[in-house]
């Protein structure tokens, strides 16, 4: 499977939780926080819910604590991918 990428974390975003007009989601977004682009904490469980089943792969609980932007989150995601891909190729 390809790498998460800040295009799929903003589609995922606005199924959750909607994007209002005055939210910008191109890549200037990537390094703001999620509050400052209008996300609450419930759309970003909902987010994090959407990864986890979309791209197989588990993600610990701190990473809504520890991942305040969208480019920590889409890190947080492919470091994920990447643990378990040996273990997923090594099974197949």
């Amino acid at each position: 499977m390809s790498a998460f990428t800040l295009e799929d974390l903003f589609t995922i975003m606005r199924e959750c939780a909607g994007e209002e007009e005055s939210v910008d989601l191109a890549d200037t977004a990537a390094l703001q926080e999620f509050a400052e682009l209008g996300y609450d904490s419930l759309a970003l469980m909902e987010a994090l819910s959407r990864v986890e089943r979309a791209y197989d792969v588990e993600l610990p609980e701190e990473t809504l604590g520890e991942a305040l932007t969208p480019a920590a989150f889409v890190d947080a995601v492919n470091a994920a991918l990447a643990a378990r891909t040996p273990a997923v190729e090594a099974a197949g």
